[in-house]
């Protein structure tokens, strides 16, 4: 398709997860030059499986960090956008909470033109996959405190979220230095776009392994907003469009259709 999309994956103890990830990634991506980066801080047996994956599969890439002041997914993200080399960067998580086919019609949203794609779960064609009432209270509160901290999420449905896509290019000048997890509040603070789309997706429940929400994660969360405000850049000019699922199939047709199976 003529341009190369990285998918980067941070890793914690998922080895029950990653080549079934790998997998699911490959076919949604089918016909467009693509690889994987698992940048991973695991303490089990996820660096052996990763290595055996990456052998078998030319598609995948990983790095194993090692040193307590290395741990951490949103650092993790950062040293995965510094060793990808495609034009479109991604960021979804190992688990499969992020259904891997949504990266199809992302890739589509940036051939269409889009600086930034953000699946999201809370526009029409969205779910967030039945969450019980706590799981969505914290993310609401997530959502909410974001948006009244940081004018650059105000207008995004789905701030919070770990899974987004964009132009390798709009890394270019930004300070990222990122607190605890969220990797796409510290880009839509600190980088410079013009164009973001939003595409529905369905949220999933994990496939093996453990939630890694935590008091800790909370706290740095909080701790990231305050310091945002006062490093973040001011995105007034900032479009946001929401595809609905009708539009959406249509893109993909458009940029990037899948093959048609022949008998």
């Amino acid at each position: 398709m003529g341009k190369k999309l990285s998918v980067v994956v941070p890793t914690f103890n998922e080895a029950g997860n990653v080549a079934e990830l790998a997998g699911q990634i490959a076919k949604a991506l089918q016909n467009i030059d693509y690889n994987i980066w698992f940048i991973d801080d695991s303490d089990d047996n996820t660096p052996e499986v990763l290595k055996e994956l990456c052998e078998k599969d030319p598609h995948c890439r990983y790095h194993h960090r090692e040193g307590e002041a290395q741990t951490g997914l949103a650092t993790a993200v950062i040293e995965g956008f510094e060793m990808a080399d495609g034009d479109f960067l991604a960021c979804m998580d190992a688990d499969l909470q992020h259904p891997p086919a949504i990266l199809r019609p992302m890739y589509a949203a940036m051939l269409s033109g889009a600086d930034m794609c953000i699946p999201s779960r809370l526009i029409k064609g969205g779910s967030d996959g039945g969450l019980n009432f706590v799981r969505k209270f914290v993310s609401g509160t997530a959502r909410w405190m974001g948006k009244a901290a940081l004018s650059s999420l105000r207008n995004i449905s789905d701030p919070t979220s770990g899974l987004f896509m964009f132009r390798k290019e709009i890394l270019e000048g930004a300070e990222l230095d990122p607190i605890g997890w969220k990797i796409m509040v510290e880009v839509l603070a600190m980088c410079q776009y013009r164009l973001i789309v939003e595409i529905p997706y369905e949220f999933h429940d994990r496939n093996s392994g453990e939630s890694k929400i935590s008091r800790k994660v909370t706290l740095q969360y909080i701790e990231q907003l305050k310091n945002l405000r006062t490093r973040g850049k001011r995105h007034d000019s900032v479009i946001v469009t929401r595809w609905s699922p009708e539009f959406t199939k249509n893109m993909i047709e458009k940029y990037c259709p899948e093959e048609k199976e022949t008998e």
